[in-house]
């Protein structure tokens, strides 16, 4: 490593040597990088954290291509008198067509729904029924004819009474046909059980992902509903508008707040930290220097406050304009995950600065001249903070191996930025010590004669008391590891937004059934539909588990041709024949009257007198049926145990030529994200570990010594995971990629504290700890602080990120602080260290 550090000391002394030039050329660089970095956005959508490549992600993309990604907005009126909502709703309908969007040179919506044309549907309604709901419609005729007669036996004895409870609760044959007409027949108007609320369907022109767009439809939207007269309609008129489309936009902002808001809390916080840090540590030595070298006053020092700040902050925003520079051009995006890197970095990064200024103050104080000073401060300091650096940003690049896109761009991102910083503090920090030597902004004192090192006065106390009562600890925390639980529980990582709960309660009701959450298989022949729709209903008839409720094809409702159709009219003859047995003609009930008024049905019907509401929802972007394989849950799906078990269940379907076809849904693509992630989090965290530790052990050539530099690092994170067993904490798909980045960066406390001790010698881990120990101390508090922006965000996920954080670091550094140096006390004691 010696020979790695004197490598660049060329650079350092062209730092010198032309200070303005390196500083000219590193913010060129800056200003560059920092036009790219400007460009960036942040992509809430959670399909983007899972490769191109993945085969649900494929299909979920072809899905959209196929059927459009549209997103509507949703309008809600509501009042008591549901003619005068209808009045209002018919009148939005037509302003809302009429808006235009000058961005776009078009209007802002395609087109509103609102009354749904169910006439047809309802004549027609057995030519929707499957062949196999038409048999059963068969079947519940014949029972019924056969009751009807018992009935009019007078002889007869009815004993079904007896057995009432015992049939309570079975689907009759009509049942499924009952469930898939009102799913396909919906109500004239989307209302609710008391038609007080009616919900018009507006379709956005502009794609959810063009969030200008969308503020600007927002607030184009609510002027206009600002200027309509509601009381001339009702006086209790209320309208309301959003939906998911809403919350989505909701969110973004959301995220870009946190991370505006954990950006300026957190830096702001730094940067407090690091001026006092430094303006105590420095008017401490210049008060201890000779007292003819005190020329200055309190008040010189005071005004001086910012300067440690431009020194090491000036070099950390350059690293950050070149990191999200770099993001840019390779990335082009950032994800929820990634989108506070910057914050992040910014408490990481500074840590090299705070490790070299300090020891240059230390050098200046002990009379080196300027340029001495910072190649001294670069010899005794490069080769801990280029070993920290390395190792965590090879620990972040060793999560660019996943395919879980949170993880691999986390460790891009935060690895570039680590590297970026380590050449920054390394050669342009010490260009610009030079440039504020030269205009005095930087006062420092020789440290007198009568000022003696406390080397060999003290050792760490408690030395054997401390190893004890730590390794106790370590190994409760080992024997109840296994009581650590992961978050399977998606609505407990979503920030919950009070505008879209308020709209989901006040459109309560409105076109509510239990076919949530489907998944959509797209076939390319209708053969191949039909085979699919046989696999996947063996499937649920086979697993007494099955988390399948229904599956249907449009194949099965609108006969793909003449032959298929001509077999469906057949059935409906039949029904029309069962319907005129005399004992049921004159009967009146519900079922039999929807029956014969669906069964007119005597030819194939037109898909031109299909409605357009339901002919929107089955087909293609082209206008054509598509052949679209859809698979309801048996219930939601926010529970991600149940979410990966239905994408087990129904994720990919083998054909018997060998064909596969693979599930679409965002439902899927989250169960594959949080399956993918599950498996992948112990590989790369045991790949983490392994890159740090060989790093560190190349670094000390020394086994015994990287073993201890890794002391911090591993006590520190069993008293993590004694933390999370404590207060009842849990891993996620958030807060899991924090575990590689302490794993690097929790090793850097222990490579200080260890490299430092080798460079003093025994009997020195009291002075180590005054010195070194205050670097890293303050190198690991803005580090947390960096963190700690994230826990006043309003995301949990994020939050999470930033809990695991700030106590994974500040666990390693405790253990840092006192387990480290009472272990090598107590070798040292024993004599088995040198």
């Amino acid at each position: 490593m010696s020979k790695f550090i004197r490598f660049f000391i060329p650079v350092v002394q062209l730092s010198n040597r032309r200070p303005y030039t390196v500083i000219a050329v590193a913010l060129l660089l800056s200003i560059a990088a920092g036009f790219f970095a400007s460009k960036l956005t942040v992509d809430t959508d959670i399909a983007n954290l899972l490769p191109p490549s993945n085969e649900n992600v494929q299909a979920l993309e072809k899905l959209k291509e196929t059927a459009g990604g549209e997103t509507e907005m949703q309008v809600a009126i509501k009042s008591p008198d549901f003619d005068a909502n209808v009045d209002m709703a018919e009148f939005l309908a037509e302003k809302s067509l009429d808006l235009y969007y000058p961005r776009y040179e078009d209007n802002f919506f395609s087109r509103a729904e609102l009354r749904r044309e169910t006439e047809v549907l309802q004549d027609n309604a057995l030519y929707l029924a499957t062949v196999q709901e038409l048999i059963q419609i068969k079947d519940y005729l014949q029972d019924e004819i056969e009751t009807a007669r018992e009935e009019a036996n007078p002889f007869f004895v009815d004993f079904s009474d007896d057995f009432e409870d015992e049939e309570e609760g079975e689907e009759t044959d009509i049942g499924k046909f009952r469930e898939s007409y009102d799913d396909l027949i919906p109500p004239e108007y989307a209302t609710n059980s008391d038609s007080t609320v009616v919900m018009l369907t507006l379709y956005p022109t502009g794609p959810q992902s063009d969030i200008r767009y969308l503020e600007d439809m927002f607030e184009v939207y609510q002027d206009m509903l600002d200027e309509v007269d509601t009381a001339s309609y009702h006086p209790e008129m209320e309208i309301k508008f959003g939906g998911r489309l809403k919350r989505h936009l909701d969110e973004f902002e959301s995220i870009m707040n946190d991370v505006f808001n954990s950006f300026s809390l957190g830096i702001s916080s730094v940067i407090l930290l690091v001026m006092l840090y430094f303006f105590i540590k420095k008017y401490i030595h210049y008060r201890k220097g000779s007292k003819i070298g005190r020329k200055h006053s309190f008040w010189s020092h005071f005004i001086r406050m910012p300067v440690p700040v431009l020194v090491i902050g000036i070099p950390l925003l350059f690293s950050l304009m070149w990191t999200f520079g770099i993001t840019y051009l390779q990335i082009e995006v950032l994800n929820t995950m990634t989108s506070v890197l910057f914050v992040i970095l910014f408490g990481l990064g500074i840590d090299y600065g705070i490790h070299y200024y300090a020891r240059y103050i230390e050098y200046r104080s002990m009379g080196r001249s300027v340029e001495n000073s910072v190649l001294l401060a670069y010899d005794k300091t490069g080769a801990a903070i280029i070993v920290s650096a390395l190792t965590t940003a090879a620990a972040l690049f060793v999560l660019m191996f996943a395919d879980f896109r949170g993880f691999s761009e986390f460790g891009f991102i935060a690895g570039m930025g680590i590297l970026f910083a380590l050449v920054a503090m390394l050669f342009v920090l010490p260009a610009l010590l030079v440039i504020f030597e030269k205009w005095n902004w930087i006062l420092t004192n020789r440290v007198g004669d009568d000022y003696v090192r406390s080397k060999g006065i003290h050792r760490y106390p408690y030395a054997r008391s401390i190893v004890s009562v730590g390794l106790i600890l370590s190994l409760i925390v080992l024997i109840f590891s296994g009581n650590l639980r992961f978050e399977y529980q998606f609505g407990n990582l979503e920030p919950t937004f009070e505008e879209y709960e308020q709209f989901r309660e006040f459109t309560s009701g409105v076109d509510e059934n239990g076919r949530r959450n489907p998944a959509y298989i797209i076939a390319d022949t209708n053969d191949d539909v039909f085979e699919v729709l046989d696999s996947l209903r063996t499937r649920s008839d086979q697993n007494p588990e099955t988390l399948i409720r229904d599956v249907e094809a449009l194949q099965e409702r609108f006969p793909p041709n003449d032959e298929m159709a001509n077999e469906k009219l057949e059935h409906i003859a039949e029904v029309r024949q069962l319907l005129q047995n005399s004992f049921i003609r004159d009967q009146q009930d519900e079922n039999l009257d929807l029956l014969r008024r669906g069964s007119q049905t005597r030819e194939p019907l037109d898909e031109d007198i299909i409605p357009d509401f339901l002919k929107n929802r089955f087909m293609t972007q082209e206008g054509e049926i598509g052949r679209f394989v859809i698979i309801y849950p048996e219930s939601g799906l926010s529970d991600g145990l149940k979410s990966i078990a239905f994408k087990d269940e129904v994720g990919e379907v083998e054909l018997a030529s060998g064909k596969t076809y693979h599930s679409a849904s965002t439902s899927i693509v989250a169960a594959t994200m949080l399956d993918l992630m599950r498996t992948e989090s112990p590989y790369m965290v045991s790949a983490t570990f392994l890159i740090v530790f060989l790093f560190i052990w190349f670094s000390f050539k020394n086994l015994r010594w990287a073993l201890i530099a890794l002391i911090p690092l591993i006590i520190g994170l069993l008293w993590l995971f004694g933390i999370m067993l404590l207060f009842g904490l849990k891993f996620n798909f958030y807060n899991l990629v924090v575990l590689p980045a302490v794993l690097g960066i929790g090793c850097d406390n222990g490579v200080h504290l260890a490299h430092r001790y080798r460079d003093e010698g025994q009997k020195s881990m009291w002075d180590v700890l005054s010195s070194t120990g205050q670097h890293i101390t303050i190198g690991s508090f803005t580090t947390m602080m960096g963190f700690a922006g994230l826990l006043f965000t309003n995301h949990p996920g994020l939050q999470s990120i930033g809990i695991m954080a700030v106590v994974g670091i500040g666990m390693t550094l405790l253990s840092a602080l006192t387990f480290l140096p009472a272990m090598v006390q107590f070798l040292e004691d024993k004599d088995w260290i040198h």
